[in-house]
C-alpha cells in the first residue's frame, strides 16, 4: 500500500493504491495496481512547503498522514496492527496454499558461495539460452528438501513462493547436468574461494575416505576398446565391493572434508576401482591445485599404500593413516601386545608409540626412506565392540577346538577360517560341505589365540614425528566425521540409487548433492555454534540431525492471503525457531507485503 502521483487531466493526482498479483488471460502471474482511494489534486491539500508529496508518504508510512482521509488506511496498516480484507464464498481465496520460503535462506548461502556469479558468468561466456542457474538451483535445493529424480524435481519448481522457473523446457534439466559436469573442477574451486575469502577456511587436517553408490541396472558398462583390445576408457557402472553388500553396479566416490565437517571436492571412479588407487588421481584433480597451506591428510587403512603418502609428503603435507595390525610384521605386532612402555590413561584405554624407518616404493618403482611414527592403543570400549560384532565366529572356533567331530563345515565358514590355517599345509576337499575332523590339522589355534588377545587394539601411522600419540588418536577419530557425511547422502540426500546413465550425468549428480551437503552443513554449524554448552569432542557436535533441518525446513512456507497479505506457517516450530535464530531471522507475528518478505533474504547474513 502506497501513495503515489499521477497526472489526471495535466493536473499532477495523487491516490493510495496497493499492488496485486493477478492471473492474466494467458494464465500467467502479472503485477498490477488496485486503487484504494482517489485522495485529489495535489494543490488542493499543498501547505507551501518544500517536497510537499515526499513528506505526505513519510507520514503516511509513519502512521501520521498529512491528509486525514488517509487515516482509516493508517489503522489498517500500522496503528491498530488488525487486518481488514474481505474474501467472499466461492473465491478461490478461501482455500490456502502454502508455498515453501525456505528457499531464500538456501539462495543466499548459493551466493555466498560464489555460485550465483559463476553460473551467470558462465551462461554469459557461453551464451547459453535456457535459465542454467535456475535449473541448478532446482537440483540442489530438490536434493536438499525433497529428493527426488530429474523430472520430478523441475515439476517441484511450483512448490516455492516464487517460482524458481518460468518459462522454461523441462529437458534443459539434462543439459543443465552436462554443464556441471562439464565445469565441475571449476564450480569446486569456486566454492572453495568462497569459503577460503568468507569463512576462513584454512583447514589444519582434510580427511579423506571412499564409499559407493549402487544402480538399478542388471548389467555393468563395457569398456570401450581399440581395435587391438586395449581399454580406450573405462565403463564406469562397475561390479565391485558395494559397501551395501547388494550385487547390482556400483560407482566408487571419493569425498574430501575440511577439518569443519564441510566437504571439499569430490570425485568418482569405476565401480571395481580398488580404494587405494583413488586417493592420488583426486587429489592430482583438485585438492594440489587449491590454494592451501600445509595440512594432513587423515584416511582409513584402505587407502594405506605408500604410493599415496608419498605424494603428499612430495608436495609438503602430512598423513595420519590406520594400518591393519594383522597384515603388520611379527615383531610388530608383538611389540603392540607387549605391555612395555604404555601409557596407562585409564583402566580402560592406553596408548605408546615409536619411530620407526622403512624403505618404500613409489609410484615409478624407486626405493625411498621415509620415517614414521607409529602410535598404538588399546581400548576396552574397541574391545568389547570387537567381541560383539565377532561373538558367532568366536564361540563356533572355541567349541570346533574342543569338539571337533561334533560339527560340519560349510564353504562358506571354511573361508573365514582362512587366516587361521596352517601355511604347511593344503586343503584338498573340494565339496560344499567339509567334515570338521578333515579341517582340523591346518587350523592353527596359536593364530587363533593371537587374534583373540589382538582385540581391542589399534594402529595409527603418521608422518608427524613430534605430535603428541594422545593428538594422534583424537585427530584420526575425527574421520569418523566423514563416515557420518556419507550416511547423510545415502540417508537423507538419497544420494541412491543413481538413475543418470552417462559419467558425466553421475559427476554431476554426485556434485549436486555434494552442494546439497555443504548447505546442510553450513546451517548445522551455525546452529552448533550458537549452542551455549558446547561439547568438547567437535566431531560428533553436528547442532541438529540432517533428518530435523530437512523436516523443519519444509515446514518454512509462506500462504497469500487477499489485499496482497502474507502470514508465515509454523515459524513457531522448535526446529524451524532454532534455524531462523542461528541466522539471525526474526519473524514477528505479524502479515507481511512482498517488499517485507524480500527484506527477509537481503537481511539474511551467511558468513559473519
Amino acid at each position: 500500500m502506497f501513495i503515489e502521483q499521477i497526472k489526471n487531466n495535466g493536473k499532477p493526482y495523487l491516490r493510495l493504491v496497493h499492488a496485486v498479483r493477478k492471473q492474466n488471460k494467458n494464465g500467467d502471474m502479472v503485477s498490477t495496481k488496485h486503487v484504494l482511494l482517489n485522495i485529489g489534486p495535489v494543490d488542493r491539500y499543498d501547505d507551501g512547503q518544500p517536497d510537499f508529496v515526499e513528506r505526505l508518504k513519510k507520514s503516511f508510512k509513519a502512521g501520521t498522514p498529512l491528509i486525514p482521509s488517509l487515516l482509516p488506511y493508517c489503522d489498517d496498516k500500522k496503528t491498530s496492527g488488525i487486518y481488514r480484507f474481505n474474501i467472499h464464498e466461492g473465491s478461490s481465496d478461501c482455500f490456502g496454499h502454502p508455498k515453501l520460503f525456505c528457499h531464500l535462506l538456501l539462495e543466499r548461502i548459493l551466493e555466498e558461495l560464489g555460485l550465483q556469479n559463476f553460473f551467470y558468468s558462465y551462461k554469459g561466456f557461453t551464451k547459453i539460452e535456457y535459465d542454467v542457474y535456475g535449473f541448478a538451483k532446482l537440483l540442489i535445493f530438490g536434493r536438499l528438501l525433497n529428493p527426488a529424480s530429474k523430472a520430478a524435481t523441475v515439476r517441484q519448481n511450483e512448490d516455492y513462493y516464487e517460482p524458481i522457473l518460468k518459462d522454461f523446457n523441462p529437458d534443459n534439466v539434462y543439459d543443465t547436468l552436462s554443464f556441471i559436469a562439464e565445469n565441475k573442477d571449476k564450480i569446486i574451486r569456486r566454492m572453495n574461494t568462497s569459503l577460503v575469502k568468507k569463512a576462513g577456511r584454512s583447514p589444519e587436517v582434510i580427511y579423506y575416505d571412499v564409499t559407493n553408490f549402487y544402480f538399478e541396472i542388471e548389467n555393468p558398462d563395457d569398456d570401450v576398446l581399440d581395435e587391438e583390445g586395449n581399454v580406450l576408457e573405462k565403463g564406469q557402472r562397475k561390479y565391485g565391493v558395494c559397501k551395501e553388500g547388494r550385487h547390482q553396479p556400483i560407482v566408487q566416490m571419493g569425498l574430501f572434508m575440511d577439518d569443519e565437517g564441510i566437504p571439499i571436492a569430490i570425485e568418482s571412479f569405476p565401480g571395481n576401482t580398488l580404494d587405494h588407487l583413488t586417493l592420488c588421481p583426486a587429489m592430482k584433480k583438485t585438492i594440489d591445485s587449491l590454494d592451501f597451506s600445509r595440512f594432513i591428510m587423515i584416511a582409513d587403512r584402505g587407502i594405506c599404500n605408500y604410493m599415496n603418502l608419498l605424494h603428499l609428503l612430495d608436495a609438503g603435507n602430512g598423513y595420519i593413516i590406520s594400518k591393519s595390525l594383522l597384515k603388520s610384521k611379527r615383531k610388530e605386532r608383538e611389540w603392540t601386545y607387549g605391555d612395555e612402555g604404555y601409557t596407562i590413561v585409564s583402566p580402560d584405554f592406553k596408548y605408546k608409540s615409536r619411530i620407526v624407518k622403512r624403505t618404500v616404493k613409489d609410484e615409478n618403482g624407486n626405493s625411498r626412506k621415509v620415517e614414521e611414527q607409529v602410535v598404538v592403543y588399546w581400548s576396552r570400549k574397541f574391545e568389547e565392540r570387537s567381541k560383539r560384532e565377532n561373538k558367532k565366529f568366536l564361540d563356533f572356533l572355541e567349541k570346533l577346538e574342543k569338539s571337533p567331530s561334533k560339527f560340519r563345515i560349510t564353504a562358506l565358514q571354511a573361508k573365514s577360517l582362512k587366516k587361521f590355517m596352517k601355511k604347511e599345509y593344503v586343503n584338498q576337499k573340494t565339496g560344499e560341505v567339509l567334515n570338521s575332523s578333515d579341517i582340523l590339522g591346518f587350523i592353527d589355534f596359536e593364530k587363533v589365540k593371537e587374534y583373540k588377545n589382538g582385540m581391542g587394539y589399534y594402529q595409527i601411522v603418521t608422518s608427524e614425528l613430534t605430535m603428541d600419540p594422545k593428538t594422534v588418536i583424537d585427530k584420526y577419530h575425527g574421520l569418523t566425521q566423514i563416515e557420518d557425511q556419507f550416511r547423510v547422502m545415502k540417508g537423507d540426500l538419497e544420494t541412491r540409487p543413481l538413475y543418470v546413465r552417462t559419467p558425466e550425468h553421475v559427476d554431476a549428480h554426485l556434485l549436486t548433492c555434494m552442494i546439497a551437503l555443504v548447505m546442510m552443513r553450513i546451517i548445522q554449524k551455525h546452529i552448533r555454534d550458537l549452542a551455549i554448552n558446547k561439547k568438547d569432542d567437535v566431531y560428533w557436535n553436528v547442532g541438529m540431525s540432517g533428518e530435523r533441518i530437512q523436516a523443519a525446513l519444509n515446514k518454512w512456507k509462506v500462504d497469500a492471503l487477499p489485499d496482497d497479505l502474507y502470514r508465515f506457517m509454523d515459524v513457531d516450530d522448535p526446529d524451524l525457531s532454532l534455524i531462523l535464530k542461528a541466522f539471525n531471522i526474526e519473524i514477528p507475528a505479524k502479515l507481511y507485503r512482498r517488499t517485507e518478505l524480500k527484506e527477509i533474504k537481503t537481511g539474511t547474513k551467511i558468513f559473519t
